[in-house]
């Protein structure tokens, strides 16, 4: 949309965050089970599973996440700590939501766990390949995917791939942010590093507002649009997301409607 990128200012943008970016605007979405999850070791384990089976219909989404939460009880990490591999593959076998099957899913559990016990937390697994020196995260996506033993796999894709690596930004999102919305919980890794959860909401945000004209939806578009919000808000670029992804996930809300919003 020619000429909409003179209105994405950080007094415009500013008043879409202080109306939309509210808990009411969440739902439906899966961010929605981190709040039931008050201890970060728990948290970060159900972010990375909602996070990793965040697309298809959303209905879907809830579903099959809610599916893997009741069966894993109260406690995820404790959950994680005390079942066997084997038994984790067992009791998820029959496990499925669009491409993810059951033997999907188990891998990226048992690469959780594991991760958890060499590291200690997901939160410090990270931050052994994370590098403070890096513009973004960008760097530190590809070393976690491989640390989770899920490298370049459908279910949780590396950056080191074609594609947006979106599951991982959006996991990131949540457990480091901490406001209305995102709950937040890790510590080490500044929100300016952030790289937007490049989803089909925003790619049709980013191209009608001017910031991408790249006909492809890949970490080269996710990063060109980041820079975009880093210009307008450079200690945290990804602060708009939520607010602005509102406009096509809510059904009373449009994208036609966004574009006016910011007038």
């Amino acid at each position: 949309m020619t000429g909409t990128t003179g209105i994405l200012s950080k007094s415009t943008l500013g008043r879409l965050y202080r109306k939309y970016n509210r808990r009411r605007y969440v739902h439906p979405d899966p961010l929605e089970f981190l709040y039931d999850y008050p201890e970060v070791a728990d948290r970060e384990i159900v972010g990375l599973i909602a996070a990793s089976l965040a697309y298809g219909r959303v209905a879907q989404i809830l579903k099959s996440v809610n599916s893997v939460l009741s069966s894993m009880g109260p406690k995820p990490c404790s959950f994680l700590s005390e079942h066997k591999p084997c038994d984790i593959h067992r009791m998820f076998s029959g496990f499925r939501h669009r491409f993810t099957s059951g033997p999907d899913l188990s891998t990226l559990l048992i690469g959780m766990r594991s991760a958890v016990r060499r590291h200690g937390s997901l939160n410090t697994c990270f931050l052994a390949g994370f590098d403070a020196a890096s513009d973004t995260v960008l760097p530190a996506l590809s070393s976690f995917a491989k640390e989770l033993d899920c490298d370049n796999t459908q279910l949780l894709p590396s950056s080191t791939g074609v594609g947006a690596c979106k599951k991982l930004n959006l996991f990131l999102r949540w457990m480091i942010r901490e406001d209305a919305v995102d709950p937040g919980g890790w510590t080490g890794v500044p929100s300016s590093k952030l790289i937007i959860p490049l989803d089909t909401h925003m790619v049709d945000i980013g191209r009608r507002l001017g910031l991408t004209h790249r006909r492809s939806a890949n970490m080269k578009m996710a990063l060109e649009i980041t820079e975009a919000f880093r210009r307008i808000a450079p200690a945290d670029p990804v602060r708009y997301d939520f607010a602005l992804t509102r406009f096509g996930i809510r059904s009373e809300l449009t994208i036609s409607e966004l574009v006016s919003e910011l007038r």
